[in-house]
């Protein structure tokens, strides 16, 4: 069957269409390359600092800015801790980056994979695998608000794509600069930006899965006026890693950026079309609280298990430097992620009998958007004999989250989970009128400020708080029921102490404070107050003349009116719990060792459970493993005439997890290994590499993560992928 496609989107999805534009761009790049290379400017951009996003480099041979970040795996600054540019040392919460080098050496494809080198950091339910969801320090999921791009928050289902240059986490309660969210962190794809020199990339990739890739990267000077460009364009076509399936996207990002004396202005556009398997995953078997012992690539759904859609994100960020000290910041956003999709959905399993109950669902016209407005005013000045850090601003969100038709079929048995046969249970089309029309809007205004106070060379006092306003409605059905209705205004705060001793440690403490208003779309048991949290956090940082950044962290966050998820005959229910805690050790470094060794690890020890509900009292949080670790290292061989090697290989470790609220069986703890090995030499003026990596490298079997005992995710088995680049 055909999946209809809503109106709000653009016309049909067609992934070689995409595909066949890129080798003209790839013949345009390399025939303009030798007259650009010659014309564009020497000097280096505007010192542009990264509250405005700096010009950033994304191949090693062009370097515009070389205060925005170093190149390799050892971070020293990051935009998201203050909302401007700051060394990881000076700010009272931890921080963890995951370079660009490191998103090269593990080809990294989604923001699951470079969250494996972030420490306190596991998977949450994802919806089938069609929507990011990241647990931070205990707390998160999906559609929660906590990521963002460029400093933006989104509503896009996959927010991690070829136009992502470094990922950085903001440990903890993050309310205070970022407005309404969980209290685990926030996660900052920072984007690819247009450069003032010219480059350009170009490359190909394919899977052993099946199928493969191509991409554009092309960035330069316009003029000798300070504008400059940037266009990205990846498509790729893979078979899905089970029985059946196709996991295709295409992305087209064109930017501009105008570099003047005193102002500095960005206009960046991205589109996505996308599809992927709908895969809910395998279901447990009560009689051993594990997954049922079937083939794992042999799935327990349907060939219409898909969701097809597109989105939409488009950013003008502006900076203008007042004098010397002061500049002011402004940013709006829009972005949108509409999709339909499809599926055979898990009801009840008979262990003994082998057979699955599944019941035809979906969804058509479902549109989620956003519009984000922020403005701030950042300068330095002095009083009191201290120097004064300031920092404070207005942000308003518009968010609606709507769901036009929810399709729902009847229960059916007859499916066998270890004999399966499909293409008995057709696809339902009967529209459920009271469940549809699904929407959840929200809107925010927020003002805030932040002084970060040098007390002395040795001493940092940071004090920031934040003022929030929202109003919320949710219902469904035609004709429209509200299902909650709520408005409300909250002060956050948020103090923190840094002592350094000396030029390479800093020692930290700091308390901060979290607020998130929340409903459901769908079926709610009892009401959904707003949630609230408390967190103290004391740590230490250390960077190293040699090369290697490390920090360490102890925590504790108690939050109110935690969510849960509970399935009742198939269907999701969200539910209030009184209270949960979350308390822990993060230790998290990268950097070099020597000159030819890279290394980035992390291990954390995290104890979430919670702490006041009749029900579930003392259960852990679900998918919340408390012991994860991981440790990636890469060589450099010695250039020879033959070229450059480079070779790495790693380890990610996650334990025993709650699968459920009730905790009604566990998932089995993990470790997967992952390698690579990369070629490159120089060639007419040109790079040329290849790259080949090994995932999951002794294809181990396990739980990615679970929402109850018939949703359960499986990991990837083993993939091979050979990637071609042409730097120019």
């Amino acid at each position: 069957m055909t999946l209809s496609r809503t109106s709000a989107r653009s016309a049909s999805f067609h992934p070689l269409s995409c595909l066949r534009a890129i080798p003209l761009a790839i013949s345009l790049a390399i025939a303009v390359w030798p007259a650009a290379a010659q014309t564009a400017p020497d000097a280096a951009a505007p010192d542009v600092t990264a509250s405005a996003p700096a010009a950033e480099a994304v191949l090693p041979q062009v370097i515009v800015q070389e205060k925005a970040q170093e190149i390799g795996y050892q971070p020293k600054r990051a935009t998201t801790a203050t909302r401007s540019d700051a060394a990881l040392r000076d700010v009272p919460q931890a921080i963890a980056v995951v370079p660009a080098q490191v998103l090269q050496d593990q080809q990294v494809r989604s923001i699951d994979e470079a969250l494996y080198n972030v420490s306190g950091i596991t998977q949450a339910n994802t919806l089938g695998g069609t929507q990011d969801a990241v647990i931070k320090r205990g707390f998160g999921f999906n559609r929660d608000g906590s990521i963002l791009r460029d400093g933006i928050r989104t509503v896009l289902a996959r927010n991690l794509t070829f136009t992502t240059e470094r990922v950085e986490v903001l440990k903890g309660p993050s309310s205070v600069l970022y407005g309404t969210m969980d209290p685990g962190g926030v996660i900052n794809m920072v984007t690819k930006k247009p450069q003032l020199s010219f480059a350009g990339q170009v490359g190909a990739s394919l899977s052993s899965y099946g199928g493969g890739g191509a991409s554009v990267d092309l960035t330069g000077p316009i003029g000798e006026q300070g504008l400059a460009y940037r266009f990205i364009a990846d498509t790729s076509d893979v078979d899905y890693w089970r029985n059946f399936g196709k996991n295709r996207q295409t992305v087209i990002a064109p930017s501009l950026a105008w570099y003047g004396r005193d102002t500095y202005v960005r206009m960046s556009y991205e589109h996505t079309d996308y599809e992927q398997p709908f895969d809910r995953g395998t279901v447990i078997d009560s009689r051993t609280g594990r997954p049922v012992a079937t083939d794992r690539r042999e799935r327990l759904d349907e060939a219409y298990n898909r969701t097809l859609g597109d989105s939409d994100f488009f950013t003008v960020q502006a900076q203008h430097s007042l004098n010397s000290q002061w500049k002011l910041n402004a940013a709006y956003s829009y972005n949108r992620n509409g999709y339909d999709d499809y599926q055979a959905r898990p009801v009840s399993l008979n262990p003994t009998t082998g057979i699955l109950t599944r019941r035809p669902d979906g969804t058509r016209g479902a549109l989620s958007q956003q519009h984000v407005g922020q403005i701030n005013l950042e300068g330095k000045l002095q009083a009191g004999g201290m120097t004064h850090e300031i920092l404070a601003g207005f942000d308003a969100e518009d968010s609606n989250i709507f769901r036009r038709d929810i399709i729902r079929g009847s229960n059916s048995g007859g499916f066998n989970v270890y004999d399966p046969v499909y293409g008995n249970l057709p696809n339902a089309t009967s529209i459920d009128e009271a469940q549809s029309a699904q929407s959840d809007k929200i809107r925010q205004q927020a003002l805030f400020a932040q002084d970060s106070i040098r007390l002395s060379p040795q001493w940092l006092l940071q004090l920031a708080g934040r003022w929030q306003h929202y109003d919320q409605i949710a219902g469904k059905g035609r004709p429209f029921v509200v299902g909650s209705e709520a408005d409300g205004s909250k002060f956050v705060p948020r103090a923190g102490l840094v002592w350094q001793p000396s030029s390479e440690w800093s020692i930290y403490g700091s308390y901060s404070e979290s607020f998130k208003p929340q409903s459901s779309i769908g079926s709610v048991i009892g009401t959904l107050p707003p949630e609230t949290a408390k967190a103290w956090e004391l740590g230490t940082k250390w960077e190293s003349p040699a090369g290697i950044t490390a920090t360490a962290a102890l925590y504790d966050i108690r939050k109110r009116n935690v969510v849960v998820n509970e399935t009742i005959d198939g269907q999701s229910y969200a539910r209030a719990v009184g209270g949960a805690r979350s308390r822990g050790l993060e230790l998290d470094a990268a950097g070099r060792l020597g000159k030819q060794w890279q290394l980035i690890g992390t291990y954390a020890y995290t104890d979430a459970a919670v702490t006041d509900d009749p029900q579930y009292q003392d259960n852990r949080l679900a998918n919340v493993a408390r012991h994860t670790a991981s440790l990636f290292a890469a060589y450099d061989f010695a250039a020879s005439s033959s070229g450059r090697w480079r070779a790495g290989a790693g380890l990610r470790h996650v334990g025993r997890r709650a699968g459920d609220a009730a905790n009604s069986f566990n998932n089995a703890g993990y470790t997967v290994a992952d390698s690579f090995v990369s070629w490159e030499r120089p060639w007419s003026g040109r790079v040329v590499k290849l790259q080949l990596n090994v995932k999951n490298l002794f294809d181990k079997n396990y739980v990615s993560s679970s929402g109850s005992p018939i949703y359960v995710s499986l990991g990837e088995r083993r993939q091979a992928v050979l990637r071609a680049v042409v730097d120019f």
